[in-house]
């Protein structure tokens, strides 16, 4: 079994340009289904060995959101083998995914953000950086993982552009508000220099993804807001207040890099006060 995963995880690494993060979840799910089922090897397995597996993962009362990334796991990997031709039949392709509800993400609102990016002090270089992180996550709406993976030359200041790499390590150019370029501009001049990182730590090296999330958790506490924020909440923020603004669902699915258009229409269900205008505007009996 564990020469067929390698395999098939170099597969993913290599033409799908999928994450690390991503191939661990797949090697550690891989590796689930190998030990519980006791079987060395998947060219043998069945449908019924695979429905023996999900009863065992049931029985454990997982989250059905979990339950559907390991079928997700099995999916690929069988399918996987059945082009690669190792397989005959595909056993996971009648495997049935358990129904998920979708959750709508939390976001906060135009003042909340304001309050939020105008908390860190500015006497300090980490205030600087901490004004400098809130503005641009909210300011473009990045993943926390392309914020901190940015380097000093992924800013261009002059035409209000970062360069980011996003999911599957794809490469993109994302606008950035004046405000966001001031406040990285006055962050760098205060840094030291000759780090390649944009954000630097206390010890001098890159930020860490745990690291903005710890920043956040600083600066909520100066606030009034009564919400967990995560990095991820500044980009549903974003997002939602462009379409609240007016701003079209492909412009903003182009902004977020998303691949499909349906990841984007999420923040459809949560743009109220959008749908709200466009009713007032155009039913005769608003």
């Amino acid at each position: 079994m564990k020469r067929y995963v390698e395999k098939f995880l170099t597969y993913l690494e290599i033409e799908k340009n999928y994450s690390p993060h991503t191939l661990t979840n797949y090697k550690i799910d891989l590796n689930e289904l190998s030990a519980l089922l006791d079987h060395p090897d998947p060219l043998k397995l069945s449908y019924l060995h695979l429905r023996k597996y999900l009863a065992q993962m049931r029985q454990r009362s997982l989250k059905p959101r979990t339950l559907a990334r390991k079928l997700s796991s099995i999916r690929s990997f069988f399918k996987f083998l059945h082009r690669e031709g190792l397989i005959k039949n595909n056993p996971a392709v009648l495997l049935l995914t358990p129904r998920l509800d979708k959750k709508l993400p939390k976001f906060l609102s135009e003042k909340e953000v304001t309050a939020l990016i105008e908390s860190p002090p500015l006497d300090k270089t980490a205030g600087k950086r901490d004004r400098a992180i809130l503005e641009l996550l909210y300011s473009s709406g990045l993943r926390v993982s392309e914020l901190v993976g940015m380097n000093v030359e992924s800013v261009d200041a002059i035409s209000n552009l970062v360069k980011v790499r996003g999911k599957g390590k794809k490469e993109r150019l994302v606008p950035v508000g004046d405000k966001a370029v001031e406040a990285l501009r006055d962050y760098l001049n205060d840094r030291a220099s000759g780090q390649r990182a944009l954000f630097l730590n206390k010890n001098g090296r890159r930020l860490s993804d745990r690291g903005v999330r710890n920043i956040i958790n600083k600066h909520i506490l100066k606030t009034s807001i009564r919400m967990n924020v995560s990095p991820h909440v500044m980009r549903h923020s974003f997002a939602t207040h462009l379409l609240n603004r007016g701003a079209d669902l492909r412009s903003v699915q182009e902004l977020l890099g998303h691949v499909n258009l349906s990841t984007t229409q999420i923040y459809t269900h949560i743009s109220t006060e959008r749908l709200k205008n466009v009713y007032d505007k155009a039913h005769p009996h608003a």
